[in-house]
């Protein structure tokens, strides 16, 4: 038995047509995200408890580094490119949202498992306080997973639209964010914010469908990209934005939690820098010593996604636990402390994929037969997937050690459940949301990808034309 995936399988395995410049674009930002939550984690452990800082509060004049740190539009983008790819005339829109959400949920299950009966043994051994603060940083970055459900109900009916549609759907997306901006500003009120997690993650899901259907002109997508870039900038000097596009928690104005016009602006710029360089970076990935390892990474993406947080703990408390703390840049030697850090975090990483990516394909009984779901009950499955979208982003933000966290995980997992008795067996030759037992399909963190590789087989068995 073979930890990875064979080298040959997985090369001769990909069908030419793969856009392979969306698994690079997802890999990549997976990485940046991952070894950027590792440096911008400051935690040791004092007599009074676990203390858990940011680089990015301590140290305020690092903070224009976060407009390179924020990749997750490219997440975004390379879930709605993927998604887009996949669509066929005719299919229906709950069992093809269904399809999607039964191959992404698999790993969240296993991961909300897992700490569901973590917090239930730190709950009797360290108390109910312990348990709570836990419970919001585990389940904190599904977020990702509540808003992508919610942005891919919207793909089917993007790729429908043309491309000056599309162009005006991204920049009407951006007048209602401000819009919304201008209200929570007006009142203080948080709440006015909400509807920006849809509205400016939409903008990359725009940008991506327009790119997987080749409409975006090469000649317009620099000078956009310019042109917004530009904005962004404006938006911070003349306007009421901060500058950081992470959480530093010491924010005046988050732009991320909710999101705010300048996450969209950028979201823009950074979507089109990588229209523009898809193309050689799709020639680059061509190569064997490349694309096996970003194969390989997509295949367990889920895995790197959901465990590096945990992983990245596990490190700094081993480091702690033999006297390495990196708790303040002004400290001497900080940085190489960070760097020796990040080796740990990777080992560590290693190993959980390893051990855990084999998951992200094991398929569950009754939950991944094929289905299909049209007319009404089309609607309702999709219904279901959305709601559960919507309890997973309060999930994330309340934590799952109060009772509003816990509804919410119970909402969650209803919902899809719900979602998949509400749908039928797919019968033989009838378009539906996955592919049969014996096939298995490869997602972005969250769901968000193409078909790809399988932990032994790799990409074989894979239809040529489904990735243009």
């Amino acid at each position: 038995m073979t930890l990875l995936p064979p080298r040959s399988a997985v090369i001769q395995g990909t069908p030419a047509s793969r856009d392979r410049a969306v698994d690079v674009a997802r890999l990549v930002s997976l990485f940046v995200v991952m070894f950027g939550h590792c440096a911008l984690l400051l935690a040791t452990v004092t007599p009074k408890g676990v203390w858990v800082g940011n680089t990015l509060g301590a140290e305020p004049s690092l903070q224009p580094i976060t407009w390179v740190l924020q990749v997750m539009p490219l997440f975004f983008l390379a879930g709605a490119a993927s998604a887009a790819y996949g669509i066929k005339p005719g299919t229906s829109w709950g069992g093809w949202l269904f399809g999607r959400a039964q191959r992404l949920a698999r790993p969240v299950f296993w991961y909300l498992g897992f700490w569901s009966l973590a917090l239930g043994v730190v709950r009797v051994v360290l108390g109910a306080a312990s348990a709570e603060r836990l419970g919001r940083e585990s389940v904190a970055l599904l977020w990702f997973i509540g808003v992508y459900l919610l942005v891919l109900a919207f793909v089917p009916l993007l790729t429908r639209a043309g491309g000056r549609v599309l162009a005006g759907v991204a920049g009407g997306l951006l007048v209602l964010a401000g819009i919304f901006d201008g209200a929570r500003l007006a009142t203080g009120a948080i709440e006015w914010g909400f509807p920006n997690f849809l509205l400016v993650w939409l903008v990359p899901v725009v940008i991506g469908v327009a790119y997987a259907r080749r409409l975006i002109p090469a000649r317009v997508v620099l000078g956009a990209a310019a042109l917004a870039f530009a904005a962004a900038v404006a938006a911070v000097a003349f306007g009421p934005y901060d500058v950081p596009l992470v959480v530093t928690g010491t924010e005046t104005f988050s732009n991320t939690t909710p999101p705010t016009l300048l996450l969209g602006l950028h979201c823009v710029w950074v979507s089109l820098l990588f229209v523009a360089a898809a193309p050689a970076i799709g020639r680059w990935a061509r190569r064997p010593a490349v694309w096996y390892p970003v194969a390989v990474g997509n295949g367990g993406a889920m895995t790197l996604y959901l465990w590096h947080i945990p992983a990245i703990a596990v490190a700094a408390f081993g480091l702690h636990a033999v006297g390495i703390d990196a708790v303040n840049p002004d400290q001497s030697g900080f940085w190489g402390l960070m760097a020796l850090r990040g080796l740990v975090f990777a080992v560590v990483m290693f190993s959980l994929f390893l051990v855990l990516s084999p998951l992200e394909h094991r398929r569950l009984p009754w939950w991944d037969d094929a289905v299909a779901a049209s007319g009404t009950r089309g609607a309702v499955v999709g219904g279901l997937v959305c709601l559960a979208g919507v309890a997973v982003l309060l999930m994330a933000k309340e934590g799952i050690g109060g009772p509003t966290g816990w509804a919410a995980l119970t909402v969650f997992v209803a919902a899809l459940l719900g979602a998949r008795a509400a749908a039928y067996r797919r019968t033989h030759g009838e378009e539906g949301s996955t592919r049969g037992r014996g096939r298995d399909r490869d997602v972005a963190p969250a769901g968000a990808g193409d078909r790809g590789v399988g932990r032994q087989a790799g990409l074989a068995g894979e239809r040529k034309g489904v990735l243009r």
